[in-house]
């Protein structure tokens, strides 16, 4: 059975719900908040894509990181696989973070 559009808009939501529950423990926003989700993809048959990069390459949670993204976006309603890939270009600086998240950590006053 293929998603409707609409069907995808809401995993699409929900999926950024679940992204939004993941925290980098040595800063205390989430990840999508601080702009390391770069792209999410979900093909008409719940297949999802996750395009994700880390603050610097050598981070102390680059293994369990991924994993819990993975984890996270997996239990979403709707969604049958994932397939995360981890990139470092481009290299993640504080200009990606939302404004929410520059606001969190007294960057934007």
């Amino acid at each position: 059975m293929n998603y409707t559009d609409e069907q995808i808009a809401v995993i699409g939501d929900n999926i950024i719900q679940a992204l939004k529950t993941v925290y980098d423990p040595e800063i205390p926003v989430d990840i999508y908040e601080l702009g390391l989700i770069y792209d999410v993809q979900i093909s008409e048959e719940g297949e999802v894509k996750v395009v994700m990069t880390l603050t610097t390459p050598n981070c102390p949670v680059a293994e369990s990181l991924p994993a819990e993204v993975r984890e996270k976006v997996s239990a979403v309603e709707g969604v049958k696989d994932v397939d995360l890939e981890l990139t470092f270009e481009p290299a993640w600086n504080k200009d990606m973070m939302s404004e929410e998240a520059k606001f969190e950590l007294g960057i934007l006053f």
